[in-house]
């Protein structure tokens, strides 16, 4: 029964299973404005369950469909040559979900890598875990490391995924980083700016976030990199993660184009 329902997922969600890298001329970037993209785009992955429920389905299945439209958005910001793309996959507080179901997502995160690990790397991804990864299993964690040493002098998408995440969290141990030093003498505290706190944050090498995308009706962050998206545009849209298909990235991007970013000056117009 359980296959059965997965299978129902696979064909009714919007991704393409022969979706593949968009040319720079391809019909989908259509009206894009290359010259004002985002280069960091953040994405909260959200309604998963509820499209699933909405389905008839099991919650499991929204996950494994899920899993569908990251890949093809994943290959949409190669496309569109994005700097990086951080998505949040789970959170500090996932946990709190029916075991189950935890259960059942961290085999997904596992399955993932086993699938796609070689088709990102033949992409050119560069793929890196954030978050509090030594709470996750450790079989896990080995992948997770086996597969940032395999694509780590790739040149393409940074492709951030947030695991046992937390904004809250991650701004903790940065601030435990830095106070441990200031502790061992190797640090004067009045050396601590803005600079040294990003080297300290899970996301170090990165540019901050441009564009932060909410799928599924809920507007707000959810403790997600609450340091880089300082200055974030937000782009909230109804649309499940499911259903989130590549044409509504593009049309996100479009969204963001379209803005006046003044970070809190004022505009030239």
């Amino acid at each position: 029964m359980l296959k059965k329902i997965l299978g129902k997922a696979v064909t009714t969600l919007a991704g393409r299973d022969d979706f593949a890298i968009p040319e720079h001329d391809s019909p989908l970037f259509a009206g894009i404005d290359w010259d004002r993209l985002p280069r960091h785009v953040a994405v909260i992955m959200d309604g998963n369950g509820r499209w699933a429920k909405g389905q008839g389905m099991l919650r499991t299945a929204g996950h494994s469909a899920g899993v569908k439209t990251l890949k093809n958005i994943l290959k949409t910001a190669i496309g569109l040559q994005l700097d990086a793309l951080t998505v949040y996959a789970f959170s500090t507080e996932n946990w709190k979900r029916p075991e189950a179901e935890v259960d059942f997502l961290m085999n997904l995160f596992s399955e993932y890598l086993k699938k796609e690990l070689q088709e990102m790397h033949e992409d050119n991804v560069q793929i890196h875990f954030i978050g509090r990864l030594d709470g996750l299993p450790p079989s896990l964690q080995k992948q997770m490391r086996e597969a940032e040493e395999l694509m780590q002098n790739n040149t393409g998408v940074k492709f951030n995924v947030a695991a046992n995440y937390g904004g809250q969290d991650e701004l903790l141990r940065a601030v435990q980083q830095i106070a441990l030093a200031v502790k061992n003498g190797q640090l004067d505290p009045s050396a601590i700016d803005e600079a040294l706190i990003e080297k300290n944050l899970d996301t170090v090498g990165n540019l901050p976030v441009d564009l932060m995308i909410r799928t599924s009706g809920d507007k707000r962050l959810s403790n997600f990199l609450l340091w880089q998206a300082a200055y974030a545009e937000f782009y909230f849209t109804d649309v499940p993660w499911p259903e989130f298909s590549p044409e509504c990235f593009v049309d996100a991007m479009k969204d963001f184009a379209s803005r006046d970013r003044r970070f809190g000056g004022l505009t030239n117009k």
